[in-house]
């Protein structure tokens, strides 16, 4: 919610769709807020904001949503003041069953004239562009998961089992080129399920070869060096974190970053009753996928192995010790959490909450 005073301003809700957007004008002397629908396209908009004076007087809010930021770009060049609402953080009335644009639209300049409404950060263009090429790799990567699982659900149904390691490795990708099938629709079929993991595997690479160009570049250079720090948290995994969080800043504590990523525990609790269940899942699934990946690599002992040691080369020494004292506790927290719990990725889930922590403690650390 917001601290700054909403006093004196012309609140604008507005209910944005593809082809129109709902905009609910509310005065300060005013109680209800009068709705009218324009087109959804930036002349309509300058017609809009052309009727109002002065400008400085005005604030606009919208939801956060498939038509992406455009809009608060061009109102912020318009000089308007404009929130972009989190959507999962808008006050519901459980009771009102009715929901259409104007009243959406009247709703929000209401609750948002009120300070009830909480703003998300927006990325410049050019940090939302590298999110989404880290989006795609995002994509391309379940993708190919699906694509392999596919094939090896095609040779468990025919008794072709691979028992000589781990899958997808040069040993397993040679098996695989020796398997054959007599009949023809069979062959037909692998053929076609192997040439879909191949390219998949291609497509993949190539979008890591273009998100390879940006490590080195500001604003996530600086911030991709001391994510790699830390154990689990590869290169790309780094530049993907920095590109979803780009601003760590504005999170006052870790506790804030972890609610961000979902990682925090969902709780029903009343009167002497005290009921915790499942994370909550309600924040970046981008940000939470990457922590619990790199949650697993503490399963194991703590160490410096060449790739750790290569991405510390050159950092800061205060750098290198937070990220082996974070390396130490999550390795012992890992084996106690799984001596005690029978599924693995709830002790995965609780470490990369722990994660989350100590990287918002690194990112904000002079």
């Amino acid at each position: 919610m917001s601290s700054v005073s909403h006093r004196g301003f012309t609140h604008l809700g507005l209910d944005v769709s593809k082809d129109s957007i709902a905009v609910a004008v509310l005065d300060p002397d005013r109680d209800r807020a009068p709705v009218r629908k324009i087109f959804h396209d930036e002349e309509s908009v300058r017609r809009l904001i052309g009727r109002f004076e002065d400008r400085s007087k005005l604030w606009a809010c919208y939801e956060a949503g498939p038509t992406g930021y455009e809009l608060y770009r061009l109102l912020d060049r318009l000089g308007v003041r404009c929130d972009v609402i989190a959507p999962a953080l808008i006050p519901k009335q459980p009771g009102n069953r009715v929901k259409t644009d104007r009243r959406d639209a009247s709703k929000l300049a209401g609750l948002h004239r009120a300070g009830e409404l909480t703003a998300i950060a927006v990325p410049s263009p050019q940090q939302e562009a590298v999110r989404d090429l880290c989006r795609l790799r995002d994509d391309m990567v379940e993708d190919q998961t699906q694509a392999r699982n596919r094939l090896t659900h095609f040779l468990l149904r025919h008794s072709r089992v691979w028992r000589g390691g781990s899958n997808w490795t040069l040993k397993h990708h040679r098996w695989l080129a020796g398997v054959h099938f007599d009949d023809r629709a069979l062959a037909a079929t692998f053929a076609h399920y192997r040439a879909t993991v191949a390219l998949r595997d291609s497509s993949l690479e190539a979008v890591e070869g273009d998100l390879v160009q940006y490590l080195d570049r500001e604003p996530f250079a600086v911030q991709v060096r001391r994510l790699g720090a830390y154990r689990g948290i590869t290169n790309i995994g780094g530049l993907c974190l920095a590109a979803e969080i780009f601003d760590w800043r504005r999170f006052p504590a870790g506790r804030s970053l972890m609610c961000f990523t979902g990682l925090v525990p969902s709780e029903d609790s009343t009167g002497r009753r005290e009921h915790r269940g499942n994370i909550t899942h309600a924040g970046n699934r981008y940000v939470r996928a990457r922590l619990v990946e790199a949650a697993w690599s503490y399963r194991h002992r703590p160490h410096i192995g060449v790739t750790i040691a290569a991405r510390q080369h050159g950092l800061a020494p205060e750098i290198v010790a937070r990220s082996w004292k974070a390396q130490v506790r999550l390795c012992k927290r890992f084996q106690q959490l799984n001596a005690r719990k029978n599924v693995k990725s709830v002790v995965a889930a609780a470490i990369a909450r722990e994660l989350a922590g100590f990287l918002w403690a690194e990112m904000n650390a002079a």
